[in-house]
């Protein structure tokens, strides 16, 4: 690889990085948990599954984890997969919010502009391990 495209991904490992952490810590600041976990559908709140609280924790602790993994060479690869299966994984609440952007404000982003937006976050994430 060049020096420039060298460059251009670690920038984008860091900018990456910083992104998951930050959005995992929200997850254990008190208003955005509260939303958080509101935005958790209908169809995922059964007593067979982690509450919406736990949840929101996991999930935090997830891109945390997720953010620190694609600044470690060994784990990169492993953890872009992880990340990727992550935002699928979480794309039925950013669906759930989108229908009701009466209940949630700023954080119902519009359905489609949210989905074209997770397909390049996966991108994203998927060359800052190659």
């Amino acid at each position: 690889m060049t020096d420039a495209v060298q460059i251009a991904q670690w920038a984008l490992r860091i900018t990456l990085a910083l992104a998951f952490i930050a959005a995992g810590v929200s997850h254990f600041v008190a208003a955005p948990a509260r939303t958080m976990r509101a935005m958790i559908p209908p169809v995922l709140r059964h007593p067979r599954l982690p509450s919406p609280a736990a949840l929101v924790t996991i999930t935090g602790l997830c891109e945390i984890a997720g953010g620190l993994g694609l600044l470690w060479e060994p784990v990169r690869f492993i953890t872009a997969i992880a990340l990727i299966v992550f935002l699928i994984a979480v794309f039925p609440a950013n669906a759930y919010a989108a229908d009701h952007p009466d209940r949630f404000g700023k954080a119902a982003l519009p359905f489609w502009p949210r989905y074209f937006g997770q397909l390049v976050l996966i991108v994203l994430v998927l060359l800052a391990a190659l």
